[in-house]
């Protein structure tokens, strides 16, 4: 535990002394690629073997790219390696013009954002799970196994699996984000400013105003009194003709006082 803590920390440390950690990030997306290509793609597996269309939806799902796997999977004498170098080609190019559209320095400050934030909330979520596998690890000494060995087997694990989590994480968000200009949300507020218009336009129409207290008669989600009011049929001077009325609702005869202090007290 001690272990992890400190290399999270070291790495957490050194993300912050720099300002450009696109080296990592390659580095990151590089991993990523080869990590999901052997998942669908086995070492040593023939080609019958090879989940095609798992790593296609690999592609669009973690690099937002719709490639011909199945394409390439057909072609003669074609190995996972290749697949490797042609999904990296992709997604290199991919981030690529994604930099040249928003600009080195946006991409950059994107990449060093992204990274601490996620490594931050992975190292909460690992703490997590290692605090559930604590509780249940002295179960194991019913099987004949030591709970010790045990937590730090499984532990050990978890942080492997924590680190390929955070770099396909990352390579996914990285993948995926958009980054509107300033032009663009003007645009934006410019197709939006109509339907606010009319918005506002329908609410300051007398007849919008005059159709809610017929909604509110029809149950519109007003309180009794105040629909029996919309509706004509509440009297302050009859307290006949207020129903039923709550202890703690303003009194229908308009003292300004709850009703259990008022006439309710009187009745």
């Amino acid at each position: 535990m001690n272990d992890q803590r400190k290399e999270i920390f070291e790495q957490r440390k050194e993300l912050m002394r720099v300002d450009d950690v696109h080296e990592d990030i390659v580095a990151m997306r590089h991993d990523t690629v080869e990590v999901i290509v052997g998942r669908c793609i086995p070492s040593h597996a023939y080609s019958d073997d090879w989940q095609v269309d798992s790593l296609h939806e690999e592609c669009l799902r973690v690099f937002g790219l719709d490639l011909p796997v199945a394409d390439w999977a057909k072609e003669e004498g074609i190995a996972d390696q290749e697949i490797i170098e042609r999904i990296t080609r992709a997604i290199d190019a991919k981030m690529a013009e994604k930099a040249a559209t928003y600009g080195p320095d946006l991409m950059r400050y994107a990449e060093k954002t992204l990274l601490l934030q996620i490594l931050d909330q992975s190292w909460k979520e690992h703490l997590l799970q290692l605090d559930h596998l604590r509780q249940g690890i002295g179960l194991r000494a019913y099987g004949q196994r030591d709970p010790l060995n045990e937590y730090k087997q499984e532990a050990f694990a978890l942080f492997q699996d924590l680190l390929v989590s955070l770099r396909e994480s990352v390579t996914q968000y990285l993948a995926h984000i958009q980054v509107r200009s300033e032009a663009q949300e003007q645009e934006l507020a410019a197709q939006r400013a109509p339907a606010l218009a009319r918005a506002q336009e329908t609410r300051a129409d007398p007849a919008f105003a005059e159709a809610q207290p017929q909604r509110a008669a029809a149950g519109g989600g007003m309180p009794v009194q105040t629909r029996a009011r919309a509706a004509g049929g509440l009297d302050p001077n009859n307290p006949a003709s207020w129903g039923k009325v709550q202890r703690n609702a303003p009194c229908p005869c308009g003292s300004g006082r709850k009703y259990k202090h008022c006439h309710g007290k009187v009745a």
